[in-house]
Formats: structure tokens, C-alpha cells, sequence
């Protein structure tokens, strides 16, 4: 979506009378002070659930998103195959969120992640067991780095799921380029690793509020913000699941399901509003796969979605999209 060129109305008043004035035109504005677009960064941890990918598909063509999926590697391997990961300090074939159930599975979900790719939102990386490394080495990041890498390249073969398709080495290799850790459970080891890993950015992060990345040696540093929300305007990281365990304990309680939608929807309406009609700081808001209080969570991203992205001052882009913006610059 463009934005409209502005719309410059000249007058000019004048008149039959000898003595009159003239005639005067409005001052053009300045376009090197036009305010840039609003940037809104939506994402989704874990990329588990076949519906959710189909969903989000379909959000984002209905509103011309781009999203950033921060994909678990472990959903690519089947229990005939999740032998194939080996976390840090753990034994092989553990996980903190499962696997796939079968190989049907794992290819149904290698066709959505490369329908995603080709319709053009981000694949990157959410690690692959989803255990909290906020204590492990930069060796076992590496070590997790690693696994990631060599689970998605080979993910067909491991399967036994034939034939590859010609464009899955280059997904592959580009899921390794933007991360997110685990829990958001960040640390110095982390960032090393992610350098030598070759990672150009990391959406890891927790702000106070909306703030634009830092560029920290060569590794772009993206947080997700805190913003006011329910009655009491208490601040909250703008993720589903944070808001799923204020509102009900991490319990589910479909009954004040639309209660919690409208909360939700508010909170993201008033953010945006205060960049949009200020600074227009990237907002950046953070979705799982996991349909909470009975979806009242995915029900208020798709409003929101729906009457935001669309707008022409309004682009919602991938952060791999945002980051080669940034590089352009």
C-alpha cells in the first residue's frame, strides 16, 4: 500500500475592482517533515498448529501483512524422528512442547511454512526445544544453533519426505537470520552466540514502551513493548500469553472470553493510537499458535489487524523487512 501524494489546493481570489488583492496560495508542506509510515511488527512463537498457519495466511491476505514466524524446529521432526534433537545438557528426544505426531504432519506443516515464505513473511528462528537458556554457555547456544540449522536443512530427508522442493535450502538457510529466544530469557552468552551464528537480529528483548532497535556490534536488538492495559492501565509485555495469565491465571475461562477480547483489542488500539498520532515508533506485538480463552486473544489481533494494516500511513511488515529497511538507510 502507497501513500497517497499529498493534495496541494491552490486559490486564488480576485476581483473586478480596481483596487483588489493578489491573489495568495496555500503554502505547500514541507515533505522532508511528513511524518513516515506507521510501522507495526506482529509475530508468532513457535509456529506449531496446521489451522494457525492457515489463519494467520489468511489474516495477512485479507490486510497486506507480512509476518515474522519464529519457528521451533522441533515441530519438523515426528516421534519416529525426535531423536534427531539433543538440547543442551539434556538427553535425545526431549522437548519442553512436544513433537509432531506423525510425518503426515511434518509435511503438511514444511507446505505451510514454504506457502508463508513464497507469499512473503519472515521464517525465523524460536530455537528448537523451548527450554529457558537463560544459564547456558555460548558453546551450548551454539550447540542449540547448530541443531536448529541442521534439523530444518535436512528436514525432508530426516523424514523420509520426498522430493524436496528446490527453494527449501534458501527458507532454511534465511530461518537462521532472525531469532527469538525462549521465555524472552535473554543473556550476554546469547548475544555471542547469535553473532558467530551469524544472526542479524534478535526480538528477544522487553521495553518499557515502544522503542525503535539498537544496533549492537553487527546484531540488530528488537523488544517487545510493555503497554497500559485493562482498567487500571497497569502495564503488560504485548504478547498473548502475558495477557492470558493476567486476565485468568494462565487458566482458561472461555465465559469472559469476549471480555478478555475487548481488553486485549484496547490495549493494542491504544498503543497504536499514541505512536500513530506521535513519534510512530515501530509497535511490535508477539502471538503464539495457542488459542487462549478460547482465542479471545487471535479474535482481537485479527480486529486490530484488520482496521490498522490497511490503512494507508499504516505498513505491517515482516522484522526481516523492517531490518533490510533500516540497512537501506
Amino acid at each position: 500500500m502507497q501513500l497517497k501524494s499529498p493534495f496541494v489546493r491552490l486559490a486564488a481570489f480576485a476581483s473586478a475592482f480596481a483596487f483588489a488583492e493578489p491573489a495568495i496560495a496555500t503554502p505547500v508542506a514541507d515533505p522532508t517533515h511528513a511524518k513516515p509510515k506507521q510501522v507495526i511488527l506482529i509475530s508468532f512463537d513457535g509456529a506449531h498448529d496446521l489451522a494457525q498457519w492457515q489463519r494467520s495466511r489468511a489474516l495477512a491476505l485479507r490486510t497486506g501483512a507480512d509476518f515474522t514466524y519464529f519457528l521451533s524446529c522441533v515441530f519438523l521432526l515426528s516421534r519416529d524422528t525426535k531423536e534427531a534433537y539433543q538440547a543442551p545438557g539434556r538427553s535425545a528426544g526431549r522437548s519442553n512442547v512436544g513433537f509432531a505426531m506423525t510425518r503426515q504432519e511434518v509435511a503438511e506443516r514444511l507446505q505451510q511454512i514454504r506457502l508463508a515464505a513464497s507469499e512473503g513473511h519472515d521464517i525465523a528462528s524460536h530455537a528448537c526445544g523451548h527450554f529457558d537458556g537463560g544459564k547456558w554457555t555460548k558453546a551450548q547456544w551454539k550447540a542449540e544453533f547448530s541443531a536448529f540449522s541442521r534439523i530444518v536443512r535436512d528436514a525432508y530427508t530426516i523424514n523420509g519426505i520426498a522430493p524436496e522442493p528446490s527453494d527449501w535450502k534458501d527458507i532454511a538457510a534465511h530461518a537462521s537470520k532472525g531469532f527469538r529466544v525462549p521465555y524472552l530469557s535473554s543473556s550476554t552468552a546469547l548475544d555471542e552466540a547469535l553473532r558467530e551464528n551469524g544472526t542479524v537480529y534478535n526480538a528477544s528483548g522487553v521495553s518499557r514502551g515502544p522503542v525503535k532497535p539498537d544496533l549492537e556490534k553487527g546484531l540488530y536488538q528488537f523488544a517487545l513493548p510493555m503497554i497500559p492495559e485493562g482498567p487500571s492501565e497497569r502495564r503488560i509485555i504485548a504478547m498473548d500469553y502475558n495477557l492470558y495469565v493476567r486476565h485468568s491465571g494462565g487458566m482458561e475461562r472461555p465465559s469472559e472470553a469476549a471480555l478478555f477480547e475487548n481488553r486485549t483489542y484496547a490495549a493494542f488500539n491504544r498503543a497504536f493510537k499514541e505512536q500513530y498520532d506521535g513519534p510512530r515508533v515501530p509497535l511490535q506485538l508477539g502471538f503464539h499458535f495457542t488459542l487462549m480463552n478460547d482465542g479471545a486473544y487471535w479474535r482481537a489481533l485479527e480486529r486490530f489487524a484488520e482496521e490498522v494494516c490497511v490503512k494507508a500511513d499504516v505498513e505491517c511488515i515482516s522484522y526481516a523487512d523492517y531490518v533490510a529497511r533500516l540497512e537501506g538507510d
